[in-house]
């Protein structure tokens, strides 16, 4: 057994000196004196595992309490010395302006930072988004990283011991300690790279480089002579067999592991793929095979160095407590075995905690060579920190898993590993098929590991089943690897193992080793729980490094510096282990993002901010909008949330992308990058640094789990530049740049990915990368450039795409011919279907399609190397594999044999375009692309072969590049040109076209208008129209140098005008020998040059006067009427004048006589027309002389409407009065005609013949019709209310006078119940239709009950609001008690006067519209007073009718007309049985309106400024005169009452006293309120308890009105003093022989028997009153309204004009 030595000793390099510390030694807690605080259960609650982070709630995070960019607490820059001697990276602070565009600011900025990889940029102040996350909803879970395990060597040293250990234990011999020499521990590992650089043992022997190696190593003191023995013994005993077995072995497992994989770790070149008849298991290779000869060197090294003293399981001996100095001896506790149980130590390792300074937070590995292999069992202290079981999730006992991009793991881009992915093998989540989970997920290997048997063997799991043959039968020769747990049968291995119980045993792949590892899972957490995690790592962990500052009294404030150099001593470090935890690669889609985004926050500016890292991959000069699905991680944020020392490995983006990261807030995070140009000189670095990682893992640096220190990469010629990124600050990566980094404590990052343009070529070497790896790649390529090409058609796109099309379309040919080509050979001569070649006669087996459509991703994505092959790709029938082009036929993908696969059989060939079809498509965007290239190639070759290029051309090159969106060099010149070319051919054009039309408008104009700005037109035109312009223009041209066809047609034109001058100065010079047509023409030849040639205006004068001098002798010989209208001869001698003609010329003197006699016409009518009466006959002989002379068309229209109107209006009139004389009354014309006609002749100034005799007749018509009106009492409302007044009678008689209404018992409305009725049988029968009240209509509103008769009433009808109405109020009917007076809007005239009124009729000249429903409503009257007749006979009446009496009457007084006779007698019989008064209810002889005269206007003046006659008024208020002339606006204003004695109205009671004007004022009733509000009446509501009749004395005002007297006969409320009232006259008794109808005439009516006493004129007459006086104007508006047309009225005017103002303002409610 081999001790190691007490002494400790320094292994590598650092900072400060590296303590080894012992095997198996783990301090305790007590040791260093940490208070570790207790779980707060009080602020965060333990979830369960099995609840949805979603439904979990914690505190909110303080954002005061952390860094925040403008907050004091935000960190300052400042400069920094860093380990390492790096340069920093620049940083960028861009203007608000500059950073409005991110996408054009990048590129303004990527010449200068795209030299280092990464660069900072700082937003200005003004932007500050607000942090969008819900921190009480906020959970992530985190991964655990070993600080020294990132590093790679570490990691190989470490990886590299632990199989040395292992192949030893095999063998019997415990390696659990180094050997020593020279009294300290020997590094194995550095001790095998020394030899292994010099050649290997042999060559080192041989050449005696011992002595050399034990320098390197460190053994530079005094050398001992037996120093090369030493460490020639020291690696021939405990080195050489191992790297002898890895001679042997590796190759073998190599192949396993390939096998596993489905094909090679190195790059894929598409013929590396393992041949069928390589992939049988391991049990069947020949023994020459590796895997078998290093398991025949494996059992014979057990067989030969098996001691039997090495039997026995070793003694244990207790380890002893560590000393608490910073230092640990390596054999602190004594020798302590390597191969000692692990179950009798305690885990005491944290997460998030350094294991060897901070007691129960670090502890070393049970060995100085950290095993893969089942770790021991962890127990948890009470005094833990409450991270240990975060949640109620236990920490993960495993220290190291394996990391790969597989089913649950993915790499971030940050530097570590996505726990929310779901795609298996791709670094991030590549599709959103689903809503990825947010519980994260476990790290798993970083290849899938497969059995050696196929997977349809395989019956059990892991260890329970034979690795070999895949049974599990004959358990007790199972052999159970104790690193991987794989089980095989000790026969199923070549040879046969032979195992000891006592030892453990490891398979070849355990002692070989894979390279894998990765970071475990860690705790879920709210930011709130991290924070606190993380603060408390941190000052525990520095509180005792930091020293002791004097001057403050307190430990010095940890620096940035500080944690830099602490993060790289700890990573290099090979035996201090520190653990932290990171939440890497949270997925934004499911936690949300830190900015505001459009669906959460649609109103927030940010949201919509091309700076959010939610909205940059889609700006609108990103190439990802061209990706058709959403990229988790790529075009979709990740979260990152970091603590102190938590780190992101190196690596450089998917596809070579940009990536842009922001801190939201928190410590500072520390960037380390590589620019792309370096990237592979780094590559090479890190193969050279640890070799034994990538020949494991070729893969190595996708999987972002390893660092190397910068100063190492330096050394190899690698650039490496760093930055500190702060809260609110980017850090942008550039393609290809590797980047790695560490955060200094409590932070919160957001990340994604972009693509500007320059991105592509990039893209596309990512996209080989991922292929020739065999990673899973983002998204196709080659789907991006297609989707731009069919989206995006500009030429700024096809600048880029164009070259990456033509890129595509060379590589797909490529392989499509060499994928042909193989199936050629494979195939032989036969019809190929590819080709299209006829070699042979055997039929193709290849199918072939041309699918150009979207599918699946699945359905294109090689199988093998996991390339999108968009374009074209090569499925297998049987097994539903794809492959791309380069691993079709190749890849193994069914039983069929290569040469099979190739001839196709079974197979199909998919393309998406074919050949041409690709090839078109690529082409055109090309084209697109050279738009800007071709176009100046055009313009060079136009400028260079022709010495006068043509303007046609180059305008045609100007309009072409104009519809060229893009910048073309000297477009702007050639426009300029074109348009100074375009100007000349403007102004040439002026001289070449015709536009002598426009001339001569542009003249007449001028000779028009005086203006300064006509004359200033003038004279610029006169300049335009100069022969000299024409000789400038030629000129020019000849100067511009350019050739167009107006040039050789104004020269042309010029020459042309210089022979016009010599030929129009010979025709003036013989004019009176040339006609006027060749003058003429000539003088036209010369208006078409378009410029002023003197010549021309003197042959146009001579022409002008002949032609005028023409046509005054062509109109004179004529004769009649030369000119029609004064204008035509106006302008005719115009003509002559501006012609030359002298003033004595024999025509215009006698056109200007012609011309003074229409004027003197004009003046005539003129003043005809103006006057009021136009005398007819002057103006028809007027008309006659219109026919010799020159007159204005408007005159003439004029004179001929005036007499054609007086034509047609005298004939309407003659033929209206002649048939209104007609006998035939149905023969007469309407009314409306005559009044229409009437109307018209408002607008004649003139009166036809038979017009007095019209309006005699309308007037006579219109009187029936106001005697009609003052029936109803509407003598003040306009004619046509007439009309719709009777319509109203008639419609309301209809009810009241219906015969099929019949008495009935009391019924009760539908909204109430049933009033008791006392032992009371209602006589009567019940009607059929339940209506009420006097209107006899049904339920509607508010409905009162009459106390007496229980009759129900309509508020409406009494004109009683419903807010005076409650509901125990009692109310008597008019019907019951007479007294109660009955609202009525307007008067009841009596049928008799009705009738006499209809007589009438036949005496009318015309036909009145009233005639039909006048006749109607006497005719239902007649009919319901004849229905009536038989129970008017008092002498058959008795106390039982009285409610049948009651029912008639209420139907009479609901009625509009007044049947006197039948309202008096059922008031009297009503009266008689069922008396409510004792009193008799007075004979009623008229029925007029309660309703309260509504004032004129003038009334309404001349009370608001307080006058009496109209005349005070001022006189905009005075009432206009009236006149005849004035246009009408009523028919009531047409016609002056007929003078004469208003008849005596039949139903008036009083004598007829209108001829006194003193007794005006008895006509006129003082206003009778409506409604009941005089409380001293009983029977008013609400009456009391009790009932008593009514006395004289307490009868209400208004039931002693004029018409109603008290017991004395007087009224004292009456205006007629105490005279007695015209009804209080005593009348006698009913006599019973009225209704005696035994001697009854048929056509007398009882109304004739009845006998009453009119009252005598002095009865009411008041001899003091006065009975002369100034009468005031409400005075004559009261006459009006009683008598309109009486006689006696002394004030008529005033009555027409009252009546004329009331037409005008309507009363309301008629």
């Amino acid at each position: 057994m081999v001790a190691i030595p007490p002494n400790p000793v320094n292994i590598g390099g650092g900072l400060n000196a590296l303590n080894f510390q012992a095997p198996f030694q783990v301090p305790s807690a007590s040791a260093f004196n940490i208070d570790v605080p207790p779980p707060k259960n009080s602020m965060y609650t333990n979830y369960p595992p099995h609840i949805p982070l979603s439904q979990r709630r914690a505190p909110p995070l303080d954002l005061n309490t952390v860094e925040r960019r403008g907050q004091p607490s935000a960190a300052r820059e400042a400069r920094r010395l860093r380990p390492h001697g790096l340069q920093e990276a620049p940083t960028f602070r861009p203007t608000e302006e500059d950073f409005k565009d991110p996408f054009q600011y990048i590129r303004q900025i990527r010449p200068e930072a795209e030299k280092y990889g990464i660069c900072k940029i700082i937003p200005p102040d003004s932007w500050a988004p607000d942090f969008a996350i819900n921190t009480e909803r906020f959970f992530f879970k985190t991964r655990r990283q070993e600080l020294n395990s990132v590093e790679g060597g570490t990691r190989t040293n470490l990886q590299y011991l632990d199989q040395l250990a292992k192949f030893h234990k095999q063998q019997g011999m415990n390696l659990n300690r180094f050997p020593s020499v020279d009294k300290r521990p020997l590094d194995l590992y550095k001790l095998k790279k020394a030899v292994e650089c010099r050649g290997g043992f042999e060559k080192v022997c041989k050449l005696k480089k011992w002595a050399e190696i034990g320098r390197d190593l460190g053994y530079s003191g005094k050398i001992m002579s037996s120093l090369s023995t030493s460490l020639k013994n020291s690696y021939q005993k405990w080195l050489h067999p191992y790297e002898e077995y890895l001679k042997v072995a590796k190759p073998g497992v190599q192949q396993q592991l390939e096998f596993e994989n489905g094909g090679p770790f190195t790059p894929s070149s598409g013929k590396q793929q393992m041949n069928g008849s390589q992939q049988g298991t391991p049990s069947f290779l020949p023994d020459s095979a590796p895997a078998v000869s290093a398991s025949n060197a494996l059992n014979a090294s057990l067989e030969d160095m098996r001691s039997p003293q090495e039997e026995k399981p070793p003694v244990l001996e207790p380890p002893k407590p560590v000393v608490s100095s910073g230092f640990t001896p390596v054999n602190a506790g004594g020798f302590t075995p390597i191969n000692v149980t692990p179950a009798s130590f305690a885990h005491a390792s944290a997460s998030g905690t350094p294991r060897s300074e901070i007691g129960s937070f670090m502890s070393n590995g049970p060995s100085p060579f950290p095993s893969s292999s089942a770790p021991p069992p962890m127990s948890v202290n009470e005094h833990s920190f409450v991270a240990h079981m975060p949640n109620g999730h236990p920490p993960n006992p495993l220290k190291r898993t394996f990391s790969q991009d597989g089913a649950n793991g993915s790499s971030s881009k940050d530097g570590t590993m996505s726990f929310d992915s779901t795609d298996s093998d791709e670094r991030r989540t590549k599709r959103q098929k689903k809503a990825p989970t947010i519980v994260g997920s476990h790290m798993s290997q970083l290849r899938p590991t497969m059995s050696r048997m196929p997977s349809g063997q395989r019956n059990g799991k892991k260890g329970e089943v034979c690795e070999v043959c895949g049974t599990h039968d004959e358990r007790s020769q199972f052999a159970i690897c104790d690193g991987c747990d794989a089980g095989y049968h000790k026969n199923c291995l070549e040879p046969p193992a032979r195992l000891s119980p006592l030892l453990d045993w490891h398979c070849p792949k355990c002692l070989v080793g894979t390279g894998d590892f990765g970071f475990e899972e860690g705790g879920v957490y709210s930011l709130r729980q991290f924070q606190d995690k993380a603060q408390h790592f941190k000052d525990t962990y520095f509180e005792p490094k930091m020293q002791y500052d004097p001057i403050t009294e307190t430990k010095k404030t940890v620096t940035e510096d500080d944690v830099e150099r602490e993060f790289w001593r700890l990573v290099e470090s090979p035996s201090e282990e520190v653990e932290v935890e990171y939440g890497a690669d949270i997925h934004s889609t499911t936690h949300g993002s830190g900015f505001p985004t459009a669906e959460k926050n649609p109103s927030d500016p940010y949201a919509f901010d091309y700076w959010n890292l939610t909205a940059l991959p889609y700006h609108p000069d990103s190439l990802f909008k061209h990706v058709n699905s959403e990229i988790s991680g790529m075009t979709i944020p990740w979260l990152y949330v970091g603590m102190c020392f938590s780190t992101f490995c190196w690596h450089n983006e998917d596809h070579y992308g940009y990536s842009a990261n922001y801190q939201h807030f928190g410590a500072t995070k520390t960037w380390y990058g590589i620019p792309g140009a370096d990237a592979e000189r780094f590559e090479k670095a890190m193969q050279e640094a640890v070799p034994e990682l990538f020949e494991s893992q070729p893969d190595l640096l996708f999987q972002l789990v390893t660092l190397l220190p910068p100063d190492r990469l330096k050394k190899a010629g690698v650039n490496v530049y760093a930055l500190d990124q702060r809260a609110g600050q980017f850090v942008i990566t550039f393609p290809q740049a590797y980047h790695a980094g560490f955060n200094h404590g409590f932070n919160f990052n957001e990340a994604v990915n972009f693509a500007p343009e320059d991105w592509e070529r990039y893209g596309e070497a990512g996209a080989q990368r991922l292929q020739d790896f065999r990673k899973q790649p983002c998204f196709s390529h080659d789907e991006l450039l297609m989707t731009a090409a069919a989206r995006d058609t500009t030429i700024k796109t096809a600048k880029w795409l164009s070259t990456a099309l033509q890129r595509l379309l060379e590589r797909e040919i490529t392989q499509r011919k060499e994928f042909l080509h193989r199936h050629g050979e494979a195939s032989g001569p036969h019809n190929c279907k590819i080709s299209c070649v006829n070699e042979g006669e055997a039929a193709c087996e290849l199918q072939i399609e041309i699918v150009n459509k979207d599918v699946a991703e699945a359905e294109y994505q090689c199988t093998f190397c996991k390339a999108y092959s968009y374009l074209s790709s090569f499925r297998c029938d049987a097994s539903g594999e794809v492959m791309c082009l380069l691993h079709a036929g190749i890849h193994n993908c069914c039983e069929a044999s290569e040469e099979q696969r190739h001839r196709g059989s079974g197979h199909r060939l998919r393309y998406r375009f074919a050949d041409d079809d690709l090839n078109a498509l690529v082409q055109k965007v090309v084209e697109r692309a050279n738009q800007p290239e071709n176009w100046q190639e055009k313009l060079s070759k136009a400028l260079e072969e022709e010495e006068r290029p043509s303007l046609k051309v180059l305008q045609a090159l100007a309009n072409e590049g104009d519809k060229i969106p893009w910048d073309l060099p000297g477009l702007e010149d050639l426009k300029s040109f074109v348009s100074k070319c375009n100007e000349w051919v403007e102004e040439a054009q002026n001289y070449i076209t015709r536009k002598q039309q426009n001339r001569r408008k542009n003249e007449r104009a001028w000779r028009k208008s005086k203006s300064a700005k006509a004359e200033e037109a003038d004279e610029k035109e006169k300049e335009l129209r100069k022969i000299d312009n024409i000789t400038r223009l030629l000129s020019q041209a000849h100067e511009l140098c350019f050739d167009c066809p107006q040039i050789t047609t104004l020269t042309e034109r010029s020459e042309a005008i210089a022979d016009f001058q010599k030929n129009a100065r010979d025709a003036l010079a013989g004019a009176n020998s040339r006609t006027t047509q060749e003058l003429e023409e000539l003088a036209e030849s010369g208006k078409g040059f378009n410029v002023d040639v003197p010549e021309v205006e003197e042959l146009e004068a001579f022409v002008k006067k002949q032609h005028w001098t023409d046509e005054a002798n062509e109109r004179q010989r004529n004769g009649g009427a030369e000119f029609k209208t004064l204008k035509e001869i106006k302008d005719f001698i115009t003509r002559g004048v501006e012609a030359g003609l002298p003033d004595d010329d024999s025509h215009l003197v006698r056109l200007k006589g012609l011309q003074t006699s229409g004027e003197s016409w004009e003046a005539k009518v003129q003043e005809l027309i103006a006057m009021e009466v136009i005398h007819h006959p002057q103006l028809e002989a007027l008309s006659a002389q219109a026919t010799t002379l020159p007159i204005t068309d408007d005159t003439r229209g004029k004179v001929d409407g005036i007499l054609s109107k007086q034509r047609e209006a005298q004939k309407q009139i003659q033929s209206l009065f002649e048939r209104s004389q007609d006998p035939e009354v149905r023969n007469r014309p309407h009314y409306k005609e005559a009044r229409e006609a009437l109307d018209g002749l408002s607008l004649l100034n003139s009166k036809p013949s038979g017009t007095m005799d019209l309006e005699n007749a309308i007037k006579k018509h219109e009187n029936w019709m106001r005697r009609g009106k003052k029936l109803f009492g509407k003598a003040n409302a306009p004619l046509h209310i007439l009309q719709s007044h009777l319509n109203y009678v008639r419609d309301h008689n209809s009810f009241c006078f219906d015969l099929s209404d019949k008495p009935r018992m009391p019924v009760e409305p539908a909204t109430r119940e049933n009033s008791p009725v006392d032992g009371e049988e209602m006589a009567g029968i019940r009607s059929e239709k339940n209506v009420f009240c006097m209107c006899r209509q049904p339920e509607a509103g508010t409905m009162l009950e009459c106390e007496l008769c229980l009759e129900w009433y309509h508020g409406k009808c009494l004109k009683i609001a419903r807010g005076k109405v409650k509901e125990d109020d009692k109310y008597n009917c008019p019907i019951c008690d007479y007294r109660v007076k009955i609202p009525r809007d307007a008067a009841r005239p009596k049928l008799e006067d009705l009738i006499q009124w209809q007589d009438e009729m036949p005496e009318l000249p015309f036909q009145p519209e009233e005639e039909d429903v006048l006749e109607e409503i006497i005719n239902v009257a007649q009919a319901f007073r004849d229905f009536l007749r038989p129970q008017i006979n008092p002498m058959m009446t008795n106390p039982e009718e009285v409610t049948t009496q009651r029912f008639y009457l209420r139907k009479i007084e609901g009625a509009e007309i007044l049947l006197g006779f039948e309202t008096n007698f059922f008031r009297q019989e009503v009266h008689k049985w069922a008396p409510v008064t004792a009193e008799a209810p007075p004979v009623l002889e008229q029925s007029l309106s309660t309703r309260k005269p509504r004032p004129t206007k003038q009334q309404k003046l001349m009370q608001q400024h307080g006058v009496n006659s109209p005349e005070e008024l001022p006189l905009q208020f005075r009432t206009k005169p009236y006149n005849i002339n004035k246009a009408r606006k009523d028919s009531d204003t047409k016609i002056q009452p007929a003078p004469g004695k208003r008849p005596m109205s039949s139903h008036s009671t009083s004598t007829d006293n209108s001829s006194n004007p003193n007794n005006q004022a008895s006509r006129v009733p003082p206003p009778i309120s409506t409604a009941h509000d005089d409380s001293s009446y009983p029977a008013h509501f609400p009456l009391p308890s009790t009932h008593t009749t009514h006395s004289a004395s307490a009868s209400p005002h208004f039931a002693t009105s004029p018409y109603f007297s008290n017991n004395s006969g007087t009224h004292p409320q009456s205006p007629f003093g105490d005279h007695r009232s015209p009804l209080s006259a005593t009348h006698p008794n009913l006599s019973a022989g009225l209704f005696d109808t035994s001697n009854e005439s048929p056509f007398e009516h009882p109304h004739a028997r009845l006998e009453s006493t009119p009252p005598r004129q002095a009865d009411y007459l008041d001899s003091t009153s006065p009975r002369t006086g100034d009468a005031t104007v409400d005075r004559m508006f009261s006459e009006f309204v009683s008598h309109p047309e009486d006689e006696a009225n002394q004030h008529s005017e005033v009555a027409e004009a009252l009546e004329d103002r009331g037409r005008e303002h309507q009363i309301e409610g008629e």
